[in-house]
């Protein structure tokens, strides 16, 4: 590892949407959201022209963090650190981050502890599925080799893997590598009463997935709580409406 002293220029940029800025951003977006507190969650982004990963440290509040407290890999040597921070320590979600850079090119990596992903994990098995939601058309779409083709339809059914939380995040990694191979139509993973890793092409794009999913699963858990299944057909609800007043 290379001290704090060295490869400053990495982290700091007038530029506000240079990476080492922009996890600052974002990371206090998150917190305004409610779906990060303490100092869980997490967020990474890949410098792809410079081949670099930019990540947030452990232990900082989202809604403190400075750029000086940004670590930085080379992606080529995902074991090599370029530049880190003096006195803090890497993400635990680290690997995580690394394994959707790895098996799926994305370009940033968010995990947040929101809510919904933990409610929504306790009320399903290995899966979590909703359709004919209007918030669907937001993600996208993939092939069977999880190459994107473009965006989900509306009739589209949203299928989000549910891994087993561990004592250990970086415990995960396996789960969360199966699950990605398993379901190359995913762009998320929720992990059971923990919360939930969303990728994207870049930034922006996991900002956009991000927030997407985290409506579905909020809607879901308010679908739940009026008996309608996130799965029924368009004009089924008003069954389980009907059921409800009776």
């Amino acid at each position: 590892m290379i001290g704090a002293n060295k490869n400053e220029h990495l982290v700091i940029s007038a530029d506000p949407d240079h990476p080492a800025n922009l996890i600052c951003s974002l990371c206090k977006n998150f917190y305004t959201n409610g779906w990060v507190t303490g100092t869980g969650g997490g967020i990474s982004i890949r410098d792809k022209p410079n081949n670099l990963i930019y990540l947030a440290p452990s232990g900082v509040q989202k809604e403190r963090m400075l750029p000086e407290n940004i670590f930085v890999k080379h992606f080529d040597h995902q074991d090599q650190y370029v530049r880190v921070p003096q006195g803090l320590k890497p993400s635990a979600c680290t690997p995580l981050f690394l394994s959707s850079y790895n098996l799926r090119d994305a370009g940033s990596c968010i995990h947040t502890h929101s809510q919904a992903a933990v409610m929504v994990s306790l009320l399903h098995g290995a899966e979590f599925r909703i359709s004919n939601i209007e918030q669907i058309k937001a993600l996208p779409k993939f092939n069977s080799e999880g190459k994107k083709i473009g965006y989900m339809d509306f009739h589209d059914e949203l299928i989000i893997p549910i891994i087993e939380n561990t004592p250990f995040e970086e415990d995960l990694t396996g789960a969360l590598q199966e699950a990605i191979k398993k379901y190359p139509g995913t762009t998320a993973v929720l992990v059971r009463r923990h919360g939930i890793y969303v990728w994207g092409e870049d930034v922006w794009k996991a900002k956009v997935y991000n927030e997407a999913i985290d409506y579905l699963l909020e809607l879901a858990v308010k679908m739940y709580g009026v008996g309608i299944p996130t799965t029924c057909g368009i004009g089924e609800e008003k069954q389980y409406l009907k059921n409800l007043q009776n």
